[in-house]
């Protein structure tokens, strides 16, 4: 239950003006058609972070638990680092929607979006973490649709009024401990 409730959380926050929120409000301010945005977004998602969290299921199988903890250590300290440095929507990201429709064009564009993103990144090292990759990608997921869904509904008048450094420095501060705290032992009870 643990690795649903902080992946969920964690990407929750660290999706907070992530590039994939900034893509959901522009989709959501050109078409106006919200449940295939939301649709393409869910679709999307779990394809991309189902990949992801067989990605961190493989590598602990893979790799040696001492050096699996310095890896996913390392890993979560750099997503606190990179948690803080903003990101910006590259515009042929939202093109594609003339000619695969307002749902073809979320599924397409999330997908590619999240290609190497760090709340994919975060899959598979929470994945990794825990040894519960389905429950990791369930929390990931969740965690993309309780960012996403409202910036598809509200638009850029939520985006105005949350404070993203606070929430970057929160969401990095929770990467921050999850890399202490596996550095110095803490996922010796899940299994490595």
């Amino acid at each position: 239950m643990e690795s649903l409730l902080v992946s969920t959380g964690v990407v929750a926050l660290a999706e907070i003006g992530d590039k994939t929120q900034l893509l959901a409000f522009i989709l959501a301010a050109r078409f106006k058609k919200p449940l295939p945005i939301v649709l393409g977004i869910l679709a999307a998602t779990i394809v991309n972070h189902g990949l992801a969290g067989a990605l961190g299921a493989w590598i602990t199988s893979a790799i040696s638990p001492e050096v699996l903890r310095w890896v996913l250590g390392a890993s979560f300290l750099g997503m606190a680092i990179w948690t803080l440095i903003p990101d910006k929507i590259e515009d042929e990201q939202t093109q594609i929607a003339g000619r695969f429709g307002v749902f073809g064009a979320t599924l397409i564009t999330f997908f590619l979006a999240e290609m190497g993103d760090k709340t994919q990144i975060a899959t598979v090292a929470m994945a990794a973490h825990y040894a519960a990759p389905v429950m990791v990608v369930i929390g990931t997921t969740l965690g993309m649709l309780i960012a996403d869904v409202p910036a598809v509904f509200a638009g850029d008048k939520l985006a105005n009024k949350i404070p993203m450094k606070l929430v970057h420095s929160i969401a990095a501060a929770i990467f921050a401990v999850l890399g202490i705290a596996t550095l110095l032992g803490a996922g010796s009870g899940f299994g490595f």
